[in-house]
């Protein structure tokens, strides 16, 4: 099962540099700063203690860059079962010192481990079994699964008193430890993938040893799907914490039976290419997909323990010699995320787009675009285009996803206006690629430039607007004049995307001898310009007065309706805004 990330919480800008060290360390972490006191964070709050209660009532590991007794006051009254705290961590400003609070079961200490190697320092581990046995019985290390934490608490307080224990299967994690191993002790730790009945004297250990894979899915549907699953393990007896992940074909990507029995299981689907399986010598498997897939999945000296064919699903077992890194084999479902950064900076960024930004392995966009997205993790790829070229970058997008990838493609303001993903979806839809299909695509929001617009000067879409892109490369001109005839006549605010540019001197100058045709001289014009960048600007002026000239490809015009008002403010300065009432 693959690590939550953890949320890496500061109060001040003096604990960045050590944040930013500690967040490197944890791919797709999110570094969580007081409004107001820090600046250049992923995510900012404004209490502290609202924060903290909320991250760890879903359960997401808190590393909190500040004194021990804040985070034990503040969280003290949410502690009432052990089994359920996540990880909780102190870390000193300067980075001297780890202390893990919270999170036993959850392997907060092996994570101040890290993070203290990370940083140089050594750990302030206080838990008694970690120190003398050289273990931790209660978070074991990843691929193995301890059955019954119930029984542990007593367990090792019976070897702190003396006990000995007994080693009943492989694991070098216990047997090169501390314990102390007796053949003829009355203590067992027991690891073994088998679902077996644990008892208070024995602690159960299941390596994540199962490859599972299914064949065959078009016309399965998934709770057939599951349930052929839990057959199967009951039918070999196998622990379910003992599989490791399911696997399956490229072609079968983003089927819903796989979706189904990864979130039931709670371990990850990847996926091989039918050249990549191993040969069978056996003439019973040798047409079964799924056997091919389930060995070539658990790797060298794997074992193929059952193969099933139920309705039209294929289904089969493999053991591993060792535990699984499901996430190091094959490829996984391919991801694409189109993003909105908004108009400008990282403040205009929803937590959303951040996170995907963070988690995604390969950046795609106009390079000025990317440029304001910000700085690559490690191991992270951009792939830089022209602004031109969105049909081509929406395919390369595509393809790159498809190969198991996790892209964002990046926009500004908002990739649903006149932006990435209606490109992302013309790809899809004209040129039809099966491997895309398996895709899972997701569009996420940004601040448009016309709601950064209007928001900079008042409200000027307080009532009904619409939004039209004045480029007549991609539709003829003589479309966007109707429509903007239209909107003049049923007199809507208007938004203009693209302008003006070196290539198209013209249009915007027509469609101001347009909307003069039927819209007062005095109407309200509002240019935002450079909307969230340095340079930001917003002038307010009348239709009359409105000239080419005044806009570039980089300005946003809002023309008001016959509703919209101008109020002068104090110092010079004006708010425009159209009322909610229409009176004609």
């Amino acid at each position: 099962m693959n690590r939550i990330p953890p949320a890496i919480v500061i109060l001040g800008q003096n604990s960045l540099q050590i944040a930013k060290k500690i967040s490197a360390h944890f791919p797709g972490s999110q570094i969580y700063g007081l409004i107001d006191r820090t600046d250049d964070t992923d995510i900012n709050f404004s209490n502290f203690g609202e924060t903290l209660r909320e991250l760890f009532a879903t359960e997401t590991p808190i590393i909190s860059i500040c004194a021990a007794g804040i985070i034990i006051r503040t969280l003290a009254p949410l502690l009432s079962d052990k089994r359920a705290e996540p990880p909780v961590l102190a870390v000193a400003e300067d980075g001297s010192a780890v202390v893990p609070l919270l999170g036993g079961l959850h392997g907060v200490n092996d994570l101040a481990r890290e993070i203290a190697a990370a940083l140089g320092v050594q750990p302030a581990i206080t838990t008694t079994g970690d120190i003398r046995f050289r273990t931790a019985l209660l978070s074991p290390p990843q691929g193995y699964y301890l059955a019954n934490p119930e029984n542990a608490k007593t367990f090792i307080s019976n070897l702190l008193a003396g006990a000995k224990v007994r080693l009943e299967g492989a694991a070098s994690w216990v047997s090169e430890s501390n314990l102390p191993i007796a053949p003829d002790a009355q203590l067992t730790i027991r690891v073994t993938e088998k679902a077996i009945a644990p008892t208070p004297d024995c602690l159960v250990y299941h390596p994540q040893i199962a490859a599972v894979a299914l064949a065959n899915l078009s016309n399965v549907q998934p709770e057939i799907a599951l349930f052929c699953v839990q057959e199967l393990l009951a039918k070999t007896n196998l622990a379910a914490a003992s599989v490791a992940g399911f696997f399956a074909l490229k072609h079968e990507m983003g089927n819903p039976a796989l979706e189904a029995v990864s979130q039931y299981f709670k371990v990850p689907v990847r996926f091989f290419n039918l050249s990549e399986l191993v040969e069978l010598d056996s003439i019973e498997f040798i047409e079964n997909k799924a056997a091919q897939i389930a060995l070539t999945a658990a790797g060298a000296n794997s074992q193929l323990i059952e193969c099933d064919r139920t309705l039209s699903l294929n289904c089969a077992i493999a053991l591993a010699a060792q535990p699984l890194n499901a996430s190091g084999i094959g490829i996984s479902r391919g991801k694409l995320a189109i993003v909105g950064t908004g108009p400008g900076g990282a403040q205009w960024m929803s937590p959303e787009v951040k996170e995907i930004l963070r988690e995604a392995t390969d950046w795609v966009g106009y390079k000025f675009y990317l440029d304001l997205a910000g700085t690559l993790r490690e191991g992270q790829k951009r792939h830089d285009s022209d602004n031109r070229e969105e049909i081509d970058r929406a395919r390369f997008a595509l393809d790159l996803a498809a190969s198991g990838k996790s892209v964002a493609v990046v926009s500004s303001g908002d990739p649903g206006i006149f932006a990435m993903a209606a490109a992302v979806f013309e790809a899809i839809d004209f040129d039809a690629k099966p491997e895309w299909q398996g895709i899972d695509i997701r569009v996420a929001p940004g601040i448009s430039a016309m709601q950064a617009a209007a928001a900079a000067i008042g409200a000027p879409l307080g009532h009904d607007f619409c939004v039209i892109s004045l480029s007549d490369i991609l539709k003829p001109w003589e479309v966007i004049e109707q429509r903007i005839a239209a909107a003049a006549a049923a007199d809507l605010v208007m938004a203009f995307y693209n302008p003006i540019s070196k290539q198209r001197i013209w249009q915007l100058g027509k469609a101001i001898e347009i909307l003069l045709q039927s819209r007062d001289a005095k109407t309200p014009v509002i240019l935002g310009r450079n909307l969230g960048r340095p340079g930001q600007s917003v002038r307010v002026c009348t239709l009359g007065e409105f000239q080419p000239q005044d806009a570039d490809m980089r300005t946003l015009v809002i023309v008001g309706s016959s509703q919209t008002r101008i109020i002068p403010r104090k110092y010079g300065d004006v708010w425009v805004y159209t009322p909610r009432r229409y009176d004609k």
